[in-house]
């Protein structure tokens, strides 16, 4: 029962995991669009930095590197690479909490983040002005999908790890069969000794000889 809780747990936690890395694959395709329209354009930009741009592009390699960490840490199940993931997600959410509450909060926020040449920022939150329902429900979507996340990596760390599996093998070399991500402890082979005899003594043999 507990290996099949695992599995779910397991097949659910990588599902949600792709989730939010086709999120992050989006942002990624839609700052490659904005640096190519500003690289066609810098003349008029008077060549400053396009911050905006590479912020989302960051934001959008990070979540495809957190992506690809929750993958490794479903499916070991190790706790440290499950702690790592969802304190991982857990500071992309603080981050985008506190992004949201000083936009709501702060009438002035666009005076908290340097002018944006590129004028993508201005665009951009005209789109979300008029389409602001389905903007809604997709930050609802992903907030949902990174708690999720971190309740699965809690399950998941509380069900434990897969129980160690022991090859034989009559070879010194691992078998194919083994799998790349599974934690893999080689057997080893014991000579028992029985107690009941002692240590023989080769010499013995030549003191009871005759001469």
């Amino acid at each position: 029962m507990g290996r099949m809780a695992r599995s779910c747990t397991q097949s659910v936690l990588k599902a949600v995991n792709y989730a939010m890395g086709m999120f992050g694959v989006a942002m990624i395709l839609y700052a490659v669009w904005m640096l190519r329209v500003w690289l066609r354009d810098r003349d008029s930009h008077h060549t400053q930095t396009p911050w905006f741009t590479y912020t989302v592009l960051g934001f959008g390699v990070l979540m495809c590197l957190i992506t690809c960490w929750g993958h490794v840490a479903a499916e070991t199940a190790s706790g440290c690479c499950l702690y790592i993931y969802m304190v991982l997600v857990f500071l992309v959410c603080v981050f985008e909490a506190a992004v949201t509450a000083d936009v709501l909060l702060n009438d002035h926020w666009e005076e908290d983040f340097p002018e944006d040449p590129t004028e993508n920022l201005d665009k951009l939150k005209d789109f979300i002005k008029n389409n602001f329902d389905i903007c809604k429900w997709i930050g609802f979507t992903v907030v949902a999908l990174q708690g999720m996340s971190i309740l699965l990596g809690i399950i998941l760390k509380a069900l434990g790890p897969h129980a160690l599996m022991y090859y034989e093998s009559d070879d010194d070399y691992l078998p194919e069969r083994v799998p790349l991500l599974k934690s893999y402890v080689p057997h080893q082979s014991y000579n028992v000794v029985s107690e009941q005899f002692g240590p023989t003594n080769r010499f013995s043999e030549f003191e009871n000889q005759p001469l």
